[in-house]
């Protein structure tokens, strides 16, 4: 049941995001990528209050964490979980990690789709 939470709160923050780049893109255009940028915004607002709600105000069950953090957040985007991970390093005092984790991160996949796209080019 949990992986079915999971499956259908995932089509619906894909669904949300794909959305939002197509009205996005024609709105500002497609010179810059503003839809992935208010997604990855918007997806860790959400993600915040969500979190400090959960650790301040209240408790969910299990299922609901599942449906909309994991699933809806998750196919919406997942830099928001990125974003929540940076914050949780750097909140319990782990300053030097959360900035590895953070210039790792972006620097690794960046550079690892580089290296994907040079492979595809080497290769076709």
């Amino acid at each position: 049941m949990n992986y079915l939470l999971v499956f259908v709160g995932g089509g619906l923050g894909a669904t949300f995001r794909h959305g939002i780049n197509i009205l996005c893109a024609r709105i500002f255009g497609t010179h810059f990528p503003f839809g992935t940028f208010f997604i990855n915004v918007s997806g860790s607002v959400v993600m915040g209050l969500i979190a400090g709600y959960l650790a301040f105000k209240g408790n969910a069950a299990q299922p609901w964490r599942l449906f909309v953090m994991t699933g809806v957040l998750g196919g919406y985007t997942t830099f928001s979980t990125f974003s929540l991970d940076s914050a949780l390093l750097y909140e319990r005092g782990e300053i030097g990690l959360a900035a590895l984790y953070v210039v790792g991160s972006v620097v690794l996949a960046i550079g690892g789709l580089f290296a994907g796209l040079a492979l595809v080019r080497h290769l076709a």
